[in-house]
């Protein structure tokens, strides 16, 4: 992989963001966006805990999906507060996903203000939390409404990568889904990930890596896949903003209810035939990238 650092700005005017960052596509990590929010110092584990902590969440482990793993199913489930003193007490790979806290606790939204200088569009009914304790993992893939995302990162750290929609192929995208089949977990640590040998094309996707800390707002451009993983535990909120052209809608809306169902119909009734299809198709993409590299 290529792979170059985010920018990193402190404060930024509406034009220079529009300019140099929203119109290329491009992520940039506004690290003062959040700090006169009042979550800015409000939100910790300890206040979470008194205004949810019996609320039953469903839990997420690190491994990855295949022809035969349910999409977004728990894995597990416990109160927020059990799952707080679970990662509290050391590395525990499991994270909350699609727990929507401001449903439970609507005074929440009254803690930040959505940034609508920055860009148009926002959905505003569904901001978002991510929980994840110390070595927990969200595996590579594009969100697939095709939204721009602002993701402020509020207790600790988080490894990022980001690559553009555009290096899908030699990301090894699964057709009709937004996974990868390539793995890239603990990338920055292990000697073998990822798998250049059996995955070579991922020597030629050119993307970003960031390491974002409390406070830290990352703008992740529509489409752009993305790579996380807890360094601590910690969590962060991602507001979502529609593209503004109807062709970034209109690519949203396919996946949401076009390609989505087709994939989980072909799940159900031809899982082994579909799962080949899909990996003979990939590998087909990733090796017309190798080809035109002329990389072997």
């Amino acid at each position: 992989m290529q792979l170059q650092p985010v920018d990193r700005v402190a404060k930024i005017s509406a034009e220079d963001f529009q300019q140099c960052y929203y119109l290329p596509l491009k992520p940039v990590v506004i690290t003062n966006l959040a700090e006169n929010w009042p979550a800015y110092d409000k939100w910790n584990w300890a206040y979470f805990k008194e205004i949810v902590g019996s609320k039953r969440v469903g839990l997420y482990n690190n491994v990855k999906s295949d022809a035969y793993t349910p999409i977004n199913t728990a894995d597990d489930y416990k109160t927020f507060g059990e799952y707080v003193d679970m990662i509290s007490q050391g590395p525990a790979g499991w994270r909350i996903f699609l727990f929507n806290i401001f449903d439970h606790a609507p005074q929440l939204t009254q803690d930040f203000t959505w940034p609508d200088h920055l860009m148009k569009g926002f959905v505003k009914k569904y901001p978002m939390l991510f929980v994840g304790g110390a070595t927990s993992i969200t595996h590579m893939h594009f969100d697939i409404d095709m939204s721009h995302i602002l993701h402020t990162q509020f207790v600790g750290r988080k490894k990022v990568l980001l690559f553009p929609f555009e290096e899908q192929h030699k990301l090894y995208r699964k057709p009709f889904e937004v996974l990868s089949l390539a793995d890239f977990s603990n990338y920055h640590q292990a000697h073998d990930k990822p798998n250049y040998t059996q995955f070579p094309a991922l020597k030629l996707a050119r993307g970003y890596e960031v390491v974002l800390n409390h406070g830290d707002t990352l703008f992740m451009p529509a489409g752009y896949w993305h790579h996380m993983e807890y360094l601590d535990s910690g969590f962060a909120m991602s507001l979502r903003a529609l593209q503004s052209s109807l062709t970034g809608k209109l690519k949203g809306a396919w996946n949401l209810f076009g390609m989505r169902n087709i994939d989980t119909l072909m799940k159900r009734t031809a899982p082994k035939w579909w799962y080949e299809y899909k990996r003979t198709s990939l590998l087909k993409a990733a090796g017309k990238e190798l080809e035109a590299s002329d990389v072997r």
